[in-house]
C-alpha cells in the first residue's frame, strides 16, 4: 500500500496552499497507478491540516481548511510523531511518500522517521535520484567530447532550498561511485542561495546548507551568478530556484566558454518559472548543451537535426521505487534503495534513445521503466539484509534497515 501526504505548505511555484494541496496528493498516487501498476485501492491520498499562512485563503468563506496560522514547532512534531505511528500500526505495509513541507520540516522529518518507517521525501530524495540519473549521462557525454575524466566534474548549484540540497547530496554519490571519498566528492559541489555563493566565512546559515558550505573560500561574499562561475568554474549548472530566466544568455554563454558541452539543468517547476528554456540553451551554446529541466519543452530544430530536451521529472522515479520498496516489504528507504533507483533510471535507455542523445528515455516506456527501476531497488534491499545477516555473525546486533518478513 502506497500513501502521499503533504501539508500544503511549500507546493513548488504555488507557495502555501494549505489543504488546497489535497489535488497534489490525489495527482500524485495516480501517477503510481499508471508509471507502476499499483491498485488504485492500495493507495491513500494524505493533505495534513495544520492551518495556512496565506492571508486570502483565512479570509476566503469558502476556504474549507483549518482557519488558523499554521502550528510549528514541538506541537507539530508531537502530531506528526502520533500520525506516522498509528498509520504503521493501522497499515503496517504501508510505504509513505511526503513532500511539500518547508524546508527545515522536510529536512527534520525524513531524518525523523527515514529509520523508523519506509517514509522517503520526494523533493529531497526522489528529485536527487531523477537528477543524478541525468547527471551520469550528461556527464559521460561531456567526458566523451571534452576528454575530462569523470571525476573532474564540477557542480555549481542556483538555490539552496530543500530540494537543492536534497538534489546535492544525491549527486555525491556520482562522484563516490567513480572511486571518490564523500569528503573529496563534496569538494566538487558548490552552493549559491540568495545572498550568493555559499561559504562558512559568510557567517550564520541555515543548518541544511552547511554541509556544502564552502571551507576553502574566505575572501569578499561573491553574489554575483558570473562573478561565481568564474570563480568555480563549473562544468554543470543546476537550477533549482523558481527564478524565471535566471540562466539568461550572459551566463549560458560563460557557461560554453569553459565547456565544450556545458550541461544546464534548469530545474525549476512550472515552466513559467525555469531558469531558461531549451530554445535559449541551444541558441546561446550553439547547439552544444546537455539539457535537461523539471518542466516540458518541445524539440526544436538546429542546424539540419532534431534536438530533444531531457526532463528530468520525479515520475520518472517514485512509481518504480516506491513499487520495489513495497514489494521487498523493506522497513525503511535506504540510501542504496534512493541510489539504486537513479542507477536504474540512467540505464533504462535503448540504443535508439541513445541514438537521439536523449539523457532521459521516453517517457511511454514508464511501466517497462518502472519495472526495471523496482528490480533494482529489490536488489538493494535484499543486499540491506546480506549486511544484516554479517552484522548478526560478525558482532553485537542492532536494528538496521532491512526487508520485512512476509505475512
Amino acid at each position: 500500500m502506497a500513501a502521499y501526504r503533504d501539508s500544503g505548505s511549500r507546493i513548488l511555484g504555488l507557495g502555501d496552499l494549505g489543504v488546497n494541496g489535497m489535488p497534489i496528493s490525489i495527482g500524485k498516487l495516480s501517477l503510481y497507478i499508471a508509471g507502476a501498476g499499483i491498485h488504485p485501492a492500495s493507495t491513500i491520498p494524505i493533505c495534513l491540516d495544520f492551518g495556512t499562512n496565506n492571508q486570502e485563503f483565512l479570509d476566503d468563506p469558502f476556504y474549507l481548511g483549518l482557519r488558523q496560522k499554521r502550528i510549528t514547532g514541538p506541537e507539530m512534531t508531537e502530531f506528526m510523531d502520533e500520525f506516522m505511528h498509528e498509520m504503521s500500526v493501522t497499515f503496517p505495509k504501508l510505504l509513505v511518500q511526503f513532500e511539500d513541507f518547508s524546508t527545515d520540516h522536510a529536512f527534520l522529518y525524513l531524518e525523523r522517521y527515514r529509520k523508523k518507517y519506509p517514509v522517503f521525501n520526494d523533493d529531497i530524495q526522489g528529485t536527487g535520484a531523477v537528477v543524478l540519473s541525468g547527471l551520469i549521462n550528461a556527464a559521460r557525454l561531456s567526458s566523451a567530447a571534452s576528454g575530462r575524466h569523470i571525476t573532474d566534474h564540477r557542480i555549481l548549484f542556483f538555490g539552496a532550498g530543500s530540494a537543492g540540497v536534497g538534489v546535492a547530496t544525491q549527486l555525491m554519490s556520482f562522484f563516490t561511485l567513480n572511486g571518490l571519498s564523500r569528503d573529496e566528492a563534496r569538494e566538487r559541489i558548490w552552493l549559491i542561495d540568495s545572498q550568493g555563493l555559499v561559504f562558512d566565512a559568510r557567517g550564520p546559515m541555515a543548518e541544511h546548507k552547511k554541509f556544502f558550505s564552502r571551507k576553502d573560500y574566505n575572501g569578499p561574499p561573491i553574489t554575483a551568478i558570473l562573478d561565481i562561475i568564474d570563480y568555480v568554474k563549473p562544468t554543470a549548472l543546476l537550477g533549482l530556484s523558481t527564478i524565471s530566466n535566471a540562466f539568461t544568455p550572459e551566463v549560458i554563454r560563460a557557461m560554453t566558454v569553459i565547456n565544450s558541452c556545458p550541461i544546464i539543468f534548469p530545474l525549476s517547476n512550472p515552466v513559467r518559472l525555469s531558469e531558461c528554456s531549451f530554445q535559449d540553451a541551444v541558441k546561446y551554446t550553439d547547439g552544444k548543451v546537455l539539457f535537461a529541466s523539471g518542466s516540458p519543452f518541445p524539440a526544436m530544430e538546429y542546424e539540419n537535426k532534431t534536438l530533444y530536451p531531457g526532463q528530468g521529472n520525479n515520475m520518472y522515479i517514485f512509481p518504480g521505487l516506491g513499487f520495489g520498496a513495497i514489494l521487498s516489504r523493506a522497513n525503511s528507504v535506504t540510501d542504496s534503495m534512493v541510489e539504486a533507483s537513479s542507477l536504474g533510471l540512467a540505464g533504462s535507455l535503448t540504443e535508439e534513445e541513445h541514438s537521439m542523445g536523449l539523457l532521459y528515455p521516453k517517457i511511454e516506456r514508464i511501466r517497462e521503466i518502472s519495472a526495471h527501476i523496482a528490480t533494482q531497488v529489490i536488489r538493494a534491499a535484499q543486499n540491506e539484509v546480506k549486511n544484516l545477516v554479517l552484522r548478526f555473525h560478525n558482532g553485537p546486533t542492532k536494528v538496521v534497515p532491512g526487508c520485512r518478513p512476509f505475512a
